[in-house]
């Protein structure tokens, strides 16, 4: 169980000092491009869910989950 645990806090602290690093650096592109707000590109009006990172990290943050419960309750049961 600790060694579980552990994985997952790992896994959480990589996801989120990814998504930090991210940010920074569409933060700083944007700054350098002059402008906050732009023409939508075309391939994000067609795939609008899809070119979302907020709801992709939600999504699997919700599949991990699953994934972490259906793990522990098969393992002790």
């Amino acid at each position: 169980m600790a060694q579980l645990t552990f994985v997952l806090s790992a896994l959480s602290v990589l996801i989120a000092v990814i998504g930090f690093v991210y940010t920074v650096r569409l933060g700083r592109q944007q700054r350098w491009q002059g402008e906050l707000d732009g023409p939508i590109p075309k391939t994000v009006e067609e795939h609008a869910y899809l070119r979302n990172p907020l709801l992709l990290a939600y999504v699997l943050a919700a599949l991990l989950a699953i994934f972490a419960i259906g793990y522990l309750a098969l393992r002790y049961y």
